[in-house]
């Protein structure tokens, strides 16, 4: 079921093309979930992870660093839609949500990621 994305896939500056928005779920040490999107996951799991600058202050210290689920999104408006549901959930949803591997079919289009 685990499924690689290149490293080129969301970026924002490739011509003409409308850029590709993703949800994901990473799981902290502390086996805490937090939940985001991006054009580029590869990207922002290094940032994140502290390799790359501009990771979220939440996630600060708290490597490693797993992708639990990353969903591709319709566009930006859907998935910051459905990042704002999704933060409000309880762990129990979220926990459904990683391991059914699927959020609203009309909202989104991939499928669950582990790295």
């Amino acid at each position: 079921m685990a499924q690689s994305i290149p490293a080129n896939e969301g970026n924002t500056h490739q011509g003409s093309t409308k850029a590709t928005w993703y949800l994901y779920l990473v799981e902290n040490k502390l086996g805490q979930l937090y939940t985001g999107i991006t054009t580029n996951p590869k990207r922002r799991i290094a940032q994140h992870r502290g390799e790359l600058k501009g990771g979220a202050k939440a996630l600060k210290g708290k490597a490693p660093l797993t992708f639990k689920a990353i969903f591709e999104m319709i566009d930006k408006s859907h998935a910051s839609k459905l990042e704002y549901e999704v933060k409000r959930m309880s762990r129990p949803q979220k926990n459904g949500i990683i391991r059914k591997g699927q959020l609203n079919e009309l909202m989104c289009m991939k499928t669950q990621f582990e790295d």
